[in-house]
């Protein structure tokens, strides 16, 4: 069995796979993890090694404890990736991404794959046909944009999201719910567009914890997948041990 972990600034995202099958997944807060992680471990103690992608920082204790029940792999950029890797930029570009288009590249093998990650950002990666990889688009996510309104004005309230009726808001609550949401729909749906005028056969993977709350009004076709970061992580430890 595997552990893989998603760490970010203030959530641990948890899945424990059999194979290819994840038979549980936890989401818990920073504070919480050594608690969740013994809970885990206590729960499923088949489980070998824990493959980590970190946004944000485990923090030495919880890098000690994992490292005292099970081989711990936690993905760096001397990892080896099973893309080609054309960004400019390559010691800039985020782990997470990296793992992204990793398993895009595993999972969906010879094909044009834009894997959309809809979470603090929203992020947008390309890999082609030929398992090359040269970037994408960085953009706000819909808590930001709510958290920006409320920020940088003087009146306006911060709302929690919700799926606007119309793109016509007929009061301020109603506004801000259709500039933001609807907004980034258009945006999701304007790179679908633009992008497959320049790749054939786009296979579309939406991810993220907006995934699920933005796919019921996409009218691309995608294929939404909250634990897509999960499912790469795994991917890639396979991957990983047979390529030694």
């Amino acid at each position: 069995m595997l552990l893989t972990l998603d760490v970010g600034n203030t959530f641990f995202k948890c899945a424990v796979f059999e194979e290819n099958s994840i038979v549980e997944k936890v989401v818990f807060e920073k504070e919480n993890a050594i608690f969740e992680l013994k809970k885990i471990f206590k729960n499923f103690t088949s489980i070998s090694a824990c493959m980590s992608s970190s946004v944000g920082k485990i923090g030495p204790e919880v890098k000690n404890f994992i490292k005292s029940q099970v081989n711990f792999i936690e993905i760096e950029r001397d990892f080896l990736f099973p893309f080609i890797n054309k960004y400019s930029t390559p010691d800039t570009l985020g782990i997470d991404r990296m793992v992204l288009v990793s398993g895009a590249s595993i999972l969906y093998p010879q094909k044009n794959v834009l894997i959309i990650d809809a979470g603090t950002c929203i992020t947008y990666d390309l890999i082609t046909d030929t398992n090359e990889y040269y970037g994408g688009a960085i953009s706000p996510g819909i808590t930001i944009r709510y958290k920006s309104l409320n920020n940088y004005t003087a009146k306006l309230p911060l709302l929690e999201k919700e799926t606007p009726n119309s793109y016509l808001g007929n009061s301020t609550k109603n506004a801000i719910h259709s500039g933001i949401v609807n907004g980034v729909l258009y945006e999701i749906e304007g790179f679908i567009s633009q992008y497959q005028v320049n790749f054939q056969d786009l296979t579309i993977i939406l991810t993220g914890g907006d995934a699920d709350f933005l796919a019921k009004s996409l009218k691309s076709t995608i294929f939404a997948n909250s634990n897509f970061l999960l499912e790469s992580l795994n991917a890639l430890f396979r991957y990983s041990k047979n390529t030694k």
